[in-house]
This record gives structure tokens, sequence and C-alpha cells, in this order.
């Protein structure tokens, strides 16, 4: 079903307590937030982080899905979310690091899809609710040697639906730990906020006060565009 064309203004759904969730996907209420407060645009991450490094899981069929989800490999986050992380990645390079990006804003479509797929809200958000990713406030990431551009250790692989993903996971090598706990405190010091089941996922602060979105990458592009 096509639900951006059913419906005008925004997408609507309904849970078991008939509490709606609203979805923005006109483009004339994004301009709208964004008209208003800058902190709602939507930035490129591949054009303001030159730094960060790339690797966009679900515009391949390397993801627990094993089908491809986005039709590019697009990175994209609200305007202080973006900052924050070019900074937190110019701090772990003072430390021989750099952040890879595995993921970014998700449209909320994608989120319906990955529910059908696996249906354990401990890893997948339900969509009654939405996802962080889906109000461009959250990024999927890990860390690489700035030299040789290969991933650090960490507890698992991204995408790993097991307890060891958890962050507070403790029975690992050392060396994973300090890896993982490294991440940690930076992104927080940058404003950021690890998520309870999955150490790659972390939320910018305030994320509660941005709608969710289901802009598709494409329309992201045409508003950067006509904003040049």
């Amino acid at each position: 079903m096509n639900y951006r064309i059913l419906l005008l203004s925004f997408l609507v759904f309904f849970s078991c307590s008939e509490e709606k969730l609203v979805v923005q996907n006109q483009l004339a209420h994004y301009k709208n937030d964004v008209k208003k407060d800058e902190n709602f645009r939507m930035l490129d991450l591949q054009e303001l982080g030159k730094k960060l490094k790339f690797d966009i899981r679900y515009a391949t069929k390397n993801n627990f899905t094993e089908t491809v989800i986005y039709p590019d490999a697009s990175a994209y986050a609200r305007k202080p979310v973006a900052e924050a992380l070019v900074k937190a990645n110019d701090f772990l390079l003072a430390l021989g690091y750099r952040i890879k990006v595995f993921d970014a804003y998700r449209p909320y479509q994608a989120t319906v899809k990955f529910y059908e797929v696996y249906p354990d809200t401990d890893f997948v958000a339900d969509p009654k609710f939405g996802s962080r990713h889906n109000r461009g406030c959250a990024i999927d990431l890990t860390l690489v040697d700035a030299k040789t551009g290969l991933e650090i250790k960490m507890p698992t692989t991204y995408d790993d639906f097991t307890e060891r993903a958890h962050p507070n996971y403790t029975d690992l090598p050392e060396e994973v730990i300090i890896n993982r706990q490294l991440l940690i405190d930076v992104m927080e010091k940058f404003g950021f906020t690890v998520y309870p089941t999955e150490w790659w996922h972390f939320d910018y602060k305030g994320w509660d006060k941005f709608p969710l979105m289901d802009f598709t990458f494409e329309e992201l592009q045409q508003i950067k565009i006509q904003n040049n």
C-alpha cells in the first residue's frame, strides 16, 4: 500500500491503544520547520564530514535483511546532530581514530520493512512508535584506525542481534571493552547516548523534539539542490 499517495499531509498510524503516530512526509511541512528553526535542517553527512568514513549497509545486501533497502548510499542528519558528529570525529582523529558511519537518517518505510523482517523490538524499532533514525537524530557507527582505515575490535559486527551487542556486556577481551568504552565516552562528550542494546547506535540529545519523517533520499537531495 502506498501511504504517500493515500494521505495528503501526514502518514497516520494507530497503535493498539488508538494513539496515533504522525509521520511527516510533506516537504512543505519540513521547509516550514526549517524556516522557524535551522536546527531542523537535514544535512548531507558526506558533504559536511569529509573526514568521516562511510559504509551505508542498507544500500547493499550486506545487512540483516539481506536485501537492498536504500536506493543509494546516502547519509543525512539534523544540523546539530551532523555538526556534533563532525566534532566527535575531529576529536577522535587526534587520538588516531576515525568514525565510520553505517546508517544515519532512515525513512519511516525502511523501519516498517525492518520490523517485517525481524519483529524483535529489542533491536528493531516498532513502527507503532518509529525510530530515532526516522527523526534524523541517530547514527550507527564504529571506529577505524585513522591510518589504515581498518575497523578496530568491537564486541560484535554491525547489526548483531545478540546479548554481546549490549554496551554493558562484559564477557569480552579487555581490548574490546576499552575500544567500546572509548567510543561511548567520546560520543557522550559531544551529546550522544548509546542505545541500551546496540553498542554502535547513538542518539543525539533532544531527539524527541524532532518529528518522525518519511522523506526519500531523492527528496532530501532535491531540497539541498534548491538551497544551493
